[in-house]
Parts: structure tokens; C-alpha cells; sequence
């Protein structure tokens, strides 16, 4: 599958997860292109409610036909972060700018930024048409302009049949994109999305997610998605901030997150991880051994840090990195034993509990390719775990 940030992502089986492969040629990456100019930026923005600092000292820039994600827990400060863009709060210290302006003196309405709520907001008394238009007849565009505008909007989210029900009448998803076409229909430069696919089961929010993507990529506008759902930010985002208690952790593409975080928080909050702290003993080049646990063999990585030999570090190793066998492998740069204590079966693929020597549980994912009657390991089975020196990352925060 070709995703519309530039890159081929296809399944590794092997490792029962997904490889990233390069493809430049077509890939959209402004923020690492130094002559480009962010559509948004924030400076030092910093917002306090009392004696409670929601939003720390942030900077921070987005840029145009970018679908960003602000990803983190409850009480993090994304969604604070998006009201100040959309102008219903205001920054205690900092600066933010549109288009190289300062949007502090403008009011909500005078922003080229429009807000799509969790609620979706519609007018239950009004046709899905007749929502859509609600914004544009109190606007300053022509009166005969405006009913082409909304057959426009009703053909991009592939509603133009529905046009006269109600939307009691419609289904949750169908509302959404309905709300989704009334946030566009002024063609704002920025649209905010505040938990858009909240209230739309797994499947329907998973079907939407691709519309949203597609709709976002025909029109060009920039997106700015608040979730704390990770699977969705990973799906839709050109790129992810993972906040915490107010602050940017990191800022980075899906992979680049996901297969290199910067710290153990981002480690563990984005996918399934193990994590094994020690201590480090460099040897050459940028491969480490961890030291992290008496009398078992010291683990083999890489680290992108220089790192001096005592170092406290802890080791992060994706479940689906993690080889699984009954005898003990040949070659492997890291291997451990132990027991099956627990399963979870989740149809393409099933992550097993290893407890090892140490008391430490490892998960360790496997694809399953053969029927559940002919599945190689069950409960209590002794196994052996093993990966490469490069399928971990070794962090020191």
C-alpha cells in the first residue's frame, strides 16, 4: 500500500509488523526543506490557567497541506493548543502567527480558520444542503454562488444524494462527513479537527480515517487533528506531536516516531513495546551491550548517542521485532528463554507472554499463518526469544 506521505509500506512477515521503504520521489516533506515557510508557527507559547501551566514554552511549526496530529493523553494541552489557534483562547506568553501574521488581535470569525467539533455541531431542524450552506449565507459570498458550492461540497464527501434528508436521517458517519463539508465550504486555510472520529465505532472510524485523508488531500487545506488515538494518528498524519503535561516530546513522520523515539514516554505510548532497563558498555562504532541482569548475557544495540560505559539507558524492543522458537536459534546477536504464561489471539496475529528468567515478562508477536489448530506454541511451552542488534533503540530519557 502507497501512503500519500511519500512512503511504500509493506508487510514484513518475518516480523509480523511493517517495513518502511524509502520513496523520495514523491514525497511531501516541507519541514525539511529550509526555504519553506510554516503556515503556522508558534514562539515560546506558553498558556496558564492560574497556577496551572497547560501549554509550556512550546515552538512549533506547521506547514501548508499538512495533516498534523497532536497526540496524548487527557489533560496533555492538545486541545488548548488548537482553541488558540482557533482563537477561543489567547497565550499567556509567546507568539502565535498565520501566514507570518500574528493571529492574537483576531477574533474567531476574522481567522482563515475553521473548527470541526467531536459533537459535530449540526442543525437538527435543517437539510444535510441546508447545514452545509449555513456558514456561507452569512459570509460575503454571492447569493448565486452559494448553491454550486455546496453541490461541490456534497460531491467531495459523496453525499450529493442525501442532500435533503435531515440528520436524524443519516448515519453517524454520513454526519460527519456532513459536518466535515460545512467546516470546508469557506475554503478555510486551516481546518482544526477536535476528536472528529470519536463517537464512529472501530470499523466505521477506520473506513473514515482513509475519507478523511483522501478529502484533505483533494483540497488542499491543512489539518490539524487532535486525538489521543495513536492507531489514528499513525493512519492519517503527514506528521505527530506527542505531548505531554504541556510539553512537545517529539515532533516526527508515523515511522520515525514509531521506530525511533526519542524517550521511554514516547516509546511506550506509541504501539506495544518492551522495555529493559541497564547499563551500557560501549564497544565500536555505535553498538552497545546492556548490562541488565546478573547472569544473563549482556544485550547487543545501537545507540545514535555517544554514551560513556555506566550509563543508565533502557532498552526498547517492539513485540513484532521479536523472533519466537522452541529450540535455541543458531546465530542471533540477542537471545533469551523462558515460558508462555499468556496469549492474546487477535486473528492476523498473536503476542505471546514470555516470563523470563529474571521475573520480566517479553511480549513477542508472530503472524498466523496457519490455522489456530495448527499453531506452534500454547501455554506453559518453554521457548526461546532472539533479535538483531538493530531492531531496538537505545534511549537515556
Amino acid at each position: 500500500m502507497r501512503s500519500k506521505w511519500g512512503s511504500v509500506v509493506v508487510p514484513d512477515q518475518a516480523i509480523g509488523g511493517f517495513m518502511q521503504q524509502d520513496d523520495t520521489s514523491n514525497e511531501f516533506s516541507p519541514w525539511n526543506d529550509p526555504t519553506q515557510t510554516p503556515l503556522i508557527e508558534f514562539k515560546g507559547v506558553t498558556k496558564r490557567f492560574g497556577e496551572f501551566t497547560a501549554i509550556d514554552n512550546i515552538d512549533l511549526k506547521i506547514y501548508e497541506k499538512e495533516f498534523f496530529a497532536l497526540l496524548g493523553p487527557s489533560g496533555c494541552g492538545k486541545t488548548t493548543l488548537m482553541r488558540m489557534l482557533a482563537g477561543f483562547e489567547s497565550s499567556t506568553a509567546g507568539v502565535i502567527t498565520l501566514e507570518g501574521q500574528d493571529v492574537a488581535p483576531l477574533p474567531p470569525n476574522k481567522r482563515a480558520v475553521n473548527m470541526m467539533f467531536q459533537s459535530y455541531a449540526l442543525f437538527p431542524h435543517l437539510t444535510v444542503a441546508e447545514n452545509i450552506a449555513f456558514g456561507l449565507k452569512r459570509s460575503d459570498m454571492p447569493k448565486s454562488e452559494i448553491a454550486g458550492r455546496v453541490d461541490e461540497m456534497l460531491a467531495l464527501v459523496q453525499l450529493s444524494t442525501f442532500a435533503a434528508r435531515k440528520p436524524h436521517q443519516i448515519s453517524g458517519g454520513q454526519r460527519q462527513r456532513v459536518a466535515l463539508a460545512r467546516s470546508l465550504a469557506k475554503a478555510p486555510k486551516l481546518l482544526l479537527l477536535d476528536e472528529p472520529l470519536g463517537a464512529l465505532d472501530k470499523k466505521l472510524r477506520q473506513e473514515t480515517q482513509f475519507e478523511l485523508m483522501d478529502i484533505q488531500e483533494k483540497t488542499g487545506t491543512t489539518f490539524v487533528i487532535v486525538t489521543h488515538d495513536q492507531e489514528e494518528a499513525m493512519t492519517v498524519a503527514s506528521r505527530v506531536a506527542v505531548m505531554n503535561h504541556g510539553q512537545l516530546i517529539q515532533v516526527n513522520t508515523p515511522d520515525r516516531i514509531y521506530e525511533t523515539p526519542n524517550s521511554t514516554y514516547v516509546a511506550d505510548f506509541i504501539g506495544e513495546v518492551n522495555l529493559i532497563k541497564g547499563k551500557v558498555t560501549p564497544l565500536n562504532d555505535d553498538i552497545v551491550e546492556i548490562h541488565w541482569a546478573e547472569g544473563e548475557q549482556p544485550l547487543a544495540g545501537r545507540s545514535s548517542e555517544t554514551l560513556a560505559k555506566g550509563n543508565d539507558v533502557t532498552f526498547a524492543i517492539r513485540p513484532e521485532k521479536v523472533a519466537i522458537s522452541k529450540e535455541r536459534p543458531d546465530k542471533a546477536a540477542n537471545m533469551v528463554q523462558g515460558e508462555i504464561i499468556d496469549i492474546a489471539y487477535l486473528g492476523n496475529l498473536s503476542t505471546y507472554y514470555v516470563k523470563i528468567s529474571t521475573g520480566q515478562t517479553i511480549k513477542a508477536q508472530a503472524a498466523n499463518n496457519r490455522r489456530i489448530s495448527r499453531r506452534s506454541y500454547t501455554w506453559e511451552d518453554p521457548v526461546w526469544l532472539s533479535w538483531t542488534d538493530t531492531a531496538g533503540i537505545v534511549l537515556t530519557r
